[in-house]
């Protein structure tokens, strides 16, 4: 027997079938190609975030002063840490760059020429009641925190006391602080 082709209405009623057929697949989100398929796999995503601080100060300016050191001048500064959340740290300031000064005797010197061997002392603390020496022995004489990933402050008190009065000039030093953590 003899297969007649699909002509016309026939063709187009064919057609209609299966371009309906085809976007009812679409919509169900199916496809024609049964050979399709699919493999997945996983990916580790990760970061190591090791533990960091920095530090930064600013000038402990104590002033002029006129005249002589009958009283005490006190000043006070601070010293910005920041580490990472959770970090723990100690910071220490050291003697200064003045020859002879140590951490219990802290000295600064002239700045004029032939002034630069004349020194007067100074302290400076952890505590505003001038109690606590700052120095930079960890676990003896430094000031320890706990990072938190942003900025803390911390004061230096600073204190001239009563001395026989130098020759007037400016008197400086340089002060290094350390945090270890």
């Amino acid at each position: 027997m003899k297969q007649s082709k699909p002509t016309g209405s026939r063709l187009s009623s064919r057609l209609a079938s299966r371009a309906g057929v085809a976007a009812f697949l679409a919509l169900a989100g199916l496809s024609f190609d049964a050979a399709a398929s699919t493999t997945t796999t996983t990916f580790l995503v990760q970061v190591t975030l090791t533990s960091s601080c920095s530090i930064s100060a600013s000038t402990l300016n104590f002033g002029s002063s006129v005249g002589l050191l009958t009283s005490a001048v006190n000043g006070s500064t601070t010293v910005n840490v920041t580490c990472s959340n959770t970090t723990p740290y100690n910071v220490g300031l050291d003697a200064g760059t003045v020859t002879g000064s140590t951490v219990s005797t802290r000295l600064m010197a002239g700045t004029t020429t032939g002034n630069t061997s004349t020194t007067m002392s100074f302290q400076l603390y952890s505590d505003s009641g001038h109690g606590t020496v700052w120095g930079n022995t960890v676990g003896t004489n430094t000031v320890s925190g706990t990072g938190n990933g942003g900025a803390q402050a911390i004061n230096v008190y600073g204190q001239v006391p009563v001395q026989t009065t130098p020759v007037p000039d400016t008197y400086q030093t340089t002060v290094t602080a350390t945090v270890t953590y």
